[in-house]
């Protein structure tokens, strides 16, 4: 496994990242242990998670499977740099959501509660709060970090304003502020390059992409499209409306002996811009699968063929759009 600074931190992470959105509802508890511990013998030491995911089942279920696995002990939470989120309806009560002062403190100490931990290493807004004025948000932060509950924090979904602006305001207060934005960012969602990307380089704000593989579009769909979720309405629909783009992504993938999954990870990870693509493995396997992308080395080439198969916006704003 390959490491990496967490943004301008000194914090080293995998660059492979843990998701484990599908722990509880695609995957059975077992199962989930047994794939993150074949996660942190593999060298992944990133974990994350929200405290909405499992909902299906009940809110916070994910948080409490990996919070019985981190109970077992054997140096589990020591060896692994452990996110959460905040944000989403965690509750019937007007204030049991959003990011105000409020709900950061409560939804902090549930998801300790549920993770059987004393601290969150990166604790994410899960999305922007147009409503709560940054001193507001701060001050809750800066309060959770004084007593040692959070170490460091971050944002998802954020455009590349709300990142400035964020930024700005931690450092008026003189706090360190958002240290990783995870966005939606692949070969065939590239619209981050637009604004957000530079925001977070011009920042030292680490990328964390989520859907690296465009919600399975990349792992090799026309191979695999009668399988699983695939096989829905409405991935087909989509596999139609891209097939010349597939056919030519699967046949690139083909010529360079690589897995089309393995491709789209190692794309995200040339961009120097980019922390950890999150893999979200339903099985041990599928883990076992991605971990050769980080040796996956890509030529100038090659990128630019991948360039020329999933056209991003044209660059930069403003030139990408202006002239």
């Amino acid at each position: 496994m390959h490491y990496t600074n967490l943004g301008r931190t000194g914090l080293k992470v995998s660059r492979i990242c843990l998701g484990t959105m599908n722990f509880g509802t695609q995957t059975s508890e077992a199962d989930s242990h047994t794939i993150m511990d074949r996660a942190l013998a593999t060298g992944i030491n990133f974990f994350d998670t929200a405290n909405r995911y499992g909902r299906d089942v009940s809110l916070g279920f994910t948080e409490e499977i990996i919070g019985r696995w981190l109970a077992q002990g054997g140096g589990r939470r020591e060896n692994i740099v452990l996110a959460t989120k905040v944000y989403g309806p965690m509750g019937e009560g007007v204030n049991d959501r959003g990011v105000s002062a409020y709900h950061i403190r409560k939804a902090c100490e549930d998801s300790l509660r549920r993770l059987q931990t004393d601290h969150i290493d990166l604790y994410q807004m899960h999305h922007v709060e147009r409503s709560t004025p940054w001193e507001e948000i701060w001050q809750a932060m800066e309060q959770l970090v004084r007593e040692g509950k959070v170490l460091y924090v971050g944002s998802s979904n954020f455009a590349g304003w709300h990142i400035v602006r964020a930024n700005e305001a931690a450092q008026r207060r003189n706090f360190l502020g958002l240290v990783s934005e995870q966005s939606k960012y692949s070969l065939n969602a590239r619209m981050v390059e637009l604004e957000v990307l530079p925001a977070c380089r011009t920042y030292g704000v680490g990328v964390i992409p989520w859907s690296p593989l465009g919600g399975g579009l990349l792992g090799g769909v026309l191979r695999k499209a009668s399988e699983g979720r695939r096989a829905s309405a409405s991935m087909q629909a989509t596999i139609e409306r891209h097939r010349p783009q597939l056919e030519a992504y699967e046949g690139l993938c083909a010529q360079l002996g690589e897995n089309p999954a393995d491709v789209g990870l190692a794309w995200l990870l040339h961009n120097p811009a980019v922390t950890a693509p999150i893999i979200g493995p339903r099985t041990q396997q599928q883990l076992d699968e991605a971990l050769h992308t980080v040796d996956i080395k890509l030529s100038a080439e090659v990128l630019q063929q991948l360039d020329e198969i999933w056209p991003g916006p044209g660059g930069e704003a403003p030139e990408a759009y202006a002239w």
